[in-house]
């Protein structure tokens, strides 16, 4: 006769829980369309990496172009615009 497992302990239970939330939200999230814009709504993050998925070429085309002009013109580049991104986003 096969035996049957003994039941789950408070912390296995727990965790088959969490792994039952985590499957549903894996679920969720690959049935969920795929975006065919930017969501003006969304934060500033989220909103580059979907038009960096939208547009590949061009954002390796931005990157490369930002690897060639070196290290020193980075750094100046990001002084002047990140205090306009901060100020932008309050």
């Amino acid at each position: 006769m096969p035996r049957t497992a003994p039941p789950p302990t408070p912390q296995q239970q727990q965790l088959l829980e969490r792994i039952a939330a985590q499957r549903e939200r894996l679920l969720r999230r690959h049935a969920a369309p795929e975006k065919d814009s930017v969501d003006p709504g969304d934060p500033l993050v989220i909103r580059l990496w979907t038009f960096a998925r939208l547009h590949p070429v061009l954002t390796a085309a931005a990157l490369g172009l930002v690897a060639l002009s070196g290290p020193a013109r980075l750094a100046r580049w990001v002084s002047v615009a990140l205090p306009l991104l901060l100020q932008v986003r309050r």
